[in-house]
């Protein structure tokens, strides 16, 4: 098909500016896969399904003539990132942004939840977000010295702002992305590399199902986003340099609002909005 690049055409390929999603299949991260295309950047794509991301990509070509490479990788795996910038290094130099999108919740008591799927969720949100992040950085700060601006998207979540009873793994890799993104961007924000931590609230994905939130409180609410409305705010934080970026006015003044009361109160109205 037109739009399709395999990694081993990226060495044939007209040089592009180049945006690498993961988890770019539905949700969040396939309204980012329309937004970097039309910034201008062609794309390559990354989650588990081949035939999804292909579907993405379709649309991409369709919608704003951009073309797609897409690498079918399970994040999960440990050797996945390693893998993904491996198939990504003939163009390496034309890599402008990496958005670390990828990521699940689960809903449930921590000692009831399957061990297995916990420690996959750390690999998940954690691991493969941090290896990412490490592998292409010195090609980013290499571009900074070039003159080229780069950068790293990371979506976080307002679960990162309190300790969240009945998903405490999933709030607890959303903080650490939040403190990991603000360090980095602290460290290169002076070397062309902006570094951004974006935080949805509640927003229609497919992650609810698979976290089991269909029912929840948080869910049922008036101030649900729609997926394209969050990755076109995030998008924009990410080119204004913003180092963090919660998205919607309603989630903004929530997470500023648990800033001010004790951590185990915040703790008691988060298991709240999960409950059924």
């Amino acid at each position: 098909m037109e739009y399709w690049r395999s990694p081993t055409a990226f060495a044939t390929m007209v040089a592009m500016p180049l945006a690498v999603i993961t988890g770019a299949s539905t949700g969040i991260g396939r309204e980012l896969a329309f937004e970097c295309a039309k910034g201008g950047y062609d794309l390559v794509l990354t989650a588990r399904s081949a035939a999804a991301l292909q579907k993405v990509a379709d649309e991409v070509k369709a919608k704003t003539g951009r073309i797609s490479t897409l690498i079918s990788l399970d994040l999960t795996e440990p050797g996945a990132p390693q893998t993904l910038f491996d198939s990504v290094a003939p163009a390496q130099s034309d890599v402008e942004v990496l958005i670390n999108n990828a990521g699940f919740g689960l809903l449930g008591f921590f000692h009831e939840l399957d061990t297995d799927a916990q420690l996959d969720m750390i690999q998940l949100n954690v691991t493969a977000l941090t290896h990412l992040t490490r592998l292409f950085l010195p090609g980013f700060i290499a571009r900074g010295a070039a003159g080229k601006k780069s950068y790293v998207m990371n979506i976080a979540s307002t679960a990162a702002f309190q300790p969240g009873p009945l998903m405490a793994v999933y709030y607890a890799t959303k903080a650490y992305v939040v403190s990991f993104t603000e360090a980095i961007h602290n460290e290169v924000k002076d070397k062309g590399v902006v570094v951004t931590a974006v935080c949805p609230g509640a927003t229609r994905t497919e992650f609810q199902n698979r976290a089991g939130l269909n029912a929840s409180k948080l869910f049922s609410g008036p101030h649900v986003m729609d997926a394209a409305t969050v990755a076109a705010q995030g998008y924009r934080a990410m080119k204004a340099g913003r180092s963090l970026a919660i998205t919607g006015t309603i989630n903004s003044l929530m997470a500023l609002s648990v800033r001010l009361v004790p951590r185990q109160f915040a703790a008691s109205m988060a298991r709240k909005f999960q409950e059924m």
